[in-house]
C-alpha cells in the first residue's frame, strides 16, 4: 500500500509479528487511526516455538479472530540429555498453530478493519513537541500521537534508541524447521535437552511437527553446519534422535536466527511504548513467548485507548502505568525462566531436578504455573 508522504495518525506500529498486529487490531476497533509498518509480506515463517497458551485465547476470539487450528495441547514431555523422560498434564494447556497461520491470520483481520500497512522498513523514530515523526526507507514519512515498538527480539532501531542491552553481545542461536512424523500426538508438547542447548516439539495446524531449538554459540561452532550439528549433538538425547532419524523435513532447509537476548529491557523507551520482546524475552522452555506478546498487547492498546478517548495530556503518566503493568504481569516470569534456563544447562542440576520431580510431580507444575498467567478475563 502507498500512502501520501506526510500522513498522520493516533498510533504508528513499527514491526507485524504478534504483538504489532495484536494493537493494531485492538486499536482499530476503538475506531483509532492506526498504522502498521511491517517489513516482510505475509504469510511467512519465523523461529519460534508455535506453541500458543490458553490465557490468550479468549482474548483473541474477543478481537473477532478465529483460529485456523484445532490441534489442543494438553500434556507436557521433558526429558535430559541422557534420555530419562517424563509426562504431566498442563493445568491450562494451549494450542498449536505455526506464525506463518497465525500472523497472516492477525492480518488479515486487521486489514479487513481498515488498518494501514506499508510494507518497509522504519528508519527512524524522532519525537518532539509531543508528536513522533517516523521516517521508512521508502523515503515516506509519517506522524502520530503514539508509536508502539514491535520490532521483535533485535532491530536497528534498537541501536538508534541506544537501548542498553544491543551493545551486548549474546551468545544464542535459535534454529527452527517443520517436520512429518506421524508418531507425534496431537496433544503432546515436548521439551528435550541435549549438549549447549534445548528444543521443543510441538504440532501445527497442517499436522506438520515444528522443531525449534535455542543454542549456545560455543556449542554449535564446533560442528560445520546445522545438519551436522544435528546429527552429532541434537540427537545424542535418545528422544531426539529417534526424532530426527524418523521424521522428515518439511522446509527446504531449517530457519535460524542470530543474537538472541534474554537481557533486561526497559517497557518504554524515548516515549517508544514496547511490546513483545521488544519489552522482554522469555526464555523459549516457557513455551509462553507468543502469548506474552498478544498479552503485551492488550495493556499498551488499553492504556492507549483511554488516553485518546478521554483527551489526556499526562505521557508521562501513562508511560509509567505500563511500565508498572508490564512488570507486574510479565517480571516474575521472565526471571523464573532465566532461572529456569541457568538450572537446565547444566547437565548434573538437570537430572537432579528430574529425579526431584518424579518423587514430586509438583515441583516440575509449580514451575509452570509461575511462567504462565491466568487466562485474560475480557
Amino acid at each position: 500500500m502507498y500512502l501520501s508522504p506526510v500522513a498522520t495518525y493516533d498510533v504508528i506500529i513499527i514491526g507485524g509479528g504478534l504483538a504489532g498486529l495484536t494493537a493494531a487490531i485492538h486499536l482499530r476497533k476503538e475506531h483509532h487511526r492506526i498504522l502498521l509498518l511491517e517489513k516482510e509480506t505475509y504469510p511467512h515463517h519465523k523461529v519460534c516455538g508455535e506453541y500458543l497458551s490458553n490465557e490468550v485465547v479468549p482474548y483473541l476470539h474477543h478481537l473477532g479472530i478465529e483460529l485456523p487450528t484445532n490441534i489442543e495441547i494438553n500434556t507436557l514431555e521433558f526429558s535430559t540429555q541422557k534420555g530419562r523422560s517424563l509426562q504431566l498434564s498442563l493445568p491450562l494447556g494451549a494450542i498449536g498453530i505455526s506464525r506463518y497461520a497465525l500472523d497472516n491470520c492477525l492480518y488479515k483481520r486487521a486489514t479487513s478493519l481498515g488498518v494501514d500497512l506499508v510494507f518497509c522498513s522504519a528508519e527512524s523514530i524522532e519525537y518532539k513537541d509531543d508528536i513522533f515523526t517516523v521516517k521508512n526507507n521508502l523515503d515516506q514519512e509519517y506522524k502520530a500521537t503514539f508509536v508502539i515498538g514491535g520490532f521483535g527480539k533485535r532491530s536497528n532501531l534498537d541501536k538508534m534508541l541506544r537501548r542498553d542491552f544491543i551493545s551486548k553481545k549474546s551468545p544464542w542461536l535459535g534454529v527452527k524447521a517443520h517436520y512429518q512424523w506421524n508418531n507425534f500426538p496431537d496433544n503432546l508438547v515436548g521439551l528435550h535437552s541435549f549438549e549447549g542447548g534445548y528444543g521443543g516439539l510441538s504440532k501445527t495446524e497442517t499436522g506438520a511437527v515444528n522443531f525449534c531449538y535455542l543454542v549456545t554459540y560455543n556449542s554449535f561452532q564446533k560442528k560445520h553446519n546445522i545438519s551436522e550439528f544435528n546429527d552429532l549433538v541434537v540427537a545424542q538425547n535418545p528422544y531426539l534422535g529417534t526424532f530426527l532419524k524418523e521424521a522428515t523435513m518439511v522446509f527446504e532447509k531449517p530457519l535460524s536466527i542470530a543474537q538472541i537476548s534474554f537481557e533486561a529491557k526497559d517497557p518504554v523507551e524515548d516515549h517508544v511504548i514496547m511490546c513483545g520482546d521488544s519489552a522482554g524475552l522469555i526464555h523459549p522452555l516457557c513455551g509462553n513467548g507468543m502469548a506474552m506478546a498478544i498479552h503485551s498487547a492488550k495493556i499498551a492498546s488499553e492504556l492507549i485507548h483511554a488516553y485518546l478517548k478521554e483527551g489526556l495530556s499526562d505521557r508521562t503518566r501513562l508511560e509509567k502505568e505500563y511500565t508498572i503493568k508490564w512488570y507486574r504481569t510479565f517480571g516474575k516470569r521472565i526471571r523464573t525462566g532465566r532461572r529456569l534456563q541457568k538450572l537446565l544447562m547444566s547437565p548434573k542440576i538437570a537430572e537432579l531436578l528430574f529425579s526431584l520431580a518424579i518423587l514430586s510431580p509438583g515441583i516440575l507444575k509449580s514451575i509452570i504455573k509461575k511462567t504462565h498467567g491466568k487466562p485474560i478475563e475480557v
